[in-house]
């Protein structure tokens, strides 16, 4: 074998090795992916099995409670599906006596406050024979009040913040800043509105109006709700539906309220049943994981109206 010879002779043999290092580098990083993605789907698995199990689990008779806690939200602290899926399986419990709502929220997403509105509704008359409670804790403001109105009674601590029944819109304006600093703001649309409330354009007087006309149109959806929930129990105040809030003690005196009374003594004095199971779901590892990605998504995709109850 001459010397040129040898030299491809090492260079195949040198090329074979690295393709065999890389062949087995790959098939590592491929075993990896898979045992990760396992572990993943049995964690997945058990945290789902996990979560059911503790839903399904109750003790004879009782008073079942839910909370709706934090602002209201898709994807937030008081997802809609989420406290739904919590007053479903309390309804569904033969042995439930009453479902309370524990409500402690300044308010939130109007759109997710009437779904669970609407679905108490529906739940109140698939149920007749189950009273349906509301108790406020610290506060129940705006959307949360919208929530509540649902209830056969609204019970409160003389403390509690209750009320603002109102829409508002809100975010900023920076044409005086970009003006200070020389920036223009180059904005092209297919549609005389497209840029509506744009916060980086001048406010245009057409639009604050439109935007007037959709907050009253809100409101007063807001209005109906509360006066279909409350009736006549509604005091004839001309500040009640002006977005004002008032201590638990003064909303009984304006009708917005029914009793002053905690979880306990509703579960022990009109119930008549102390025992209290709590319906709240509690979302697992996967649920909190994709609300996040759900969240992060919609951040992303951003809106020009930030319309809420709060």
């Amino acid at each position: 074998m001459n010397e040129d010879q040898e030299r491809q002779a090492l260079r195949d043999l040198l090329t074979a090795s690295v393709r065999e290092q890389r062949a087995s580098r790959r098939w590592g990083i491929f075993f990896k992916l898979m045992t990760f993605a396992w572990l993943l789907g049995f964690l997945l698995i058990v945290s789902g099995l996990l979560h059911r199990g503790q839903d399904e689990t109750t003790s004879g008779p009782h008073t079942a409670v839910v909370s709706l806690e934090g602002t209201i939200a898709a994807g937030g602290d008081a997802d809609s599906s989420q406290v739904l899926d919590g007053l479903r399986s309390a309804f569904e419990d033969s042995n439930t006596r009453a479902v309370i709502l524990r409500a402690n929220s300044p308010g939130g997403s109007p759109v997710q406050a009437g779904m669970i509105n609407d679905e108490i509704q529906l739940l109140k008359k698939k149920y007749s024979k189950i009273p349906f409670y509301v108790v406020i804790e610290d506060v129940c403001a705006s959307g949360c009040y919208y929530v509540a109105v649902a209830a056969d009674k609204i019970y409160a601590d003389k403390a509690s913040m209750v009320g603002s029944i109102g829409v508002l819109m809100d975010g900023f304006g920076f044409t005086g800043a970009m003006e200070k600093f020389g920036v223009e703001r180059r904005l092209l649309t297919a549609g005389e509105n497209k840029g509506f409330l744009d916060p980086f354009s001048p406010l245009r007087p057409d639009q604050r109006a439109k935007a007037q006309v959709m907050l009253n149109e809100v409101h007063q959806q807001f209005i109906n709700v509360v006066k279909a929930g409350r009736g006549t129990k509604l005091a004839d105040n001309p500040d009640l539906f002006s977005g004002l809030v008032w201590s638990g003690a003064t909303a009984q005196k304006l009708g917005l309220v029914d009793e002053l009374k905690s979880v306990d003594q509703v579960a022990r004095d009109v119930v008549k049943v102390s025992n209290i199971v709590d319906f709240t779901t509690k979302p697992t590892w996967a649920d909190r994981v994709a609300r996040q990605i759900g969240a992060s998504a919609a951040t992303r995709l951003g809106t020009i109206l930030n319309l809420r109850m709060q």
